[in-house]
């Protein structure tokens, strides 16, 4: 179990909003409702999504590092 308060943890929480963002991007209906306010407390989701969708490549390394680490390593 990752504890919330640890480094791995917060990473994972990450890049968890980071994934689950880019992927209600997609979704027409959330797209408009969720992600339509760039700025404030629900900008973060927005600008997650951003982050996700043009460094996809980079986050999905980061995604199968960090599964690796919690299967094998800890």
């Amino acid at each position: 179990m990752t504890n919330a308060y640890s480094l791995d943890g917060i990473l994972v929480f990450g890049l968890l909003l980071i994934c689950t963002c880019a992927y209600l991007k997609k979704v027409p209906r959330i797209n408009s409702w969720l992600l339509s306010e760039k700025k404030g407390v629900w900008g973060v989701f927005y600008k997650a999504a951003i982050i996700g969708t043009r460094l996809h490549i980079a986050v999905a390394i980061s995604c199968l590092t960090m599964a690796f680490y919690i299967v094998f390593l800890k």
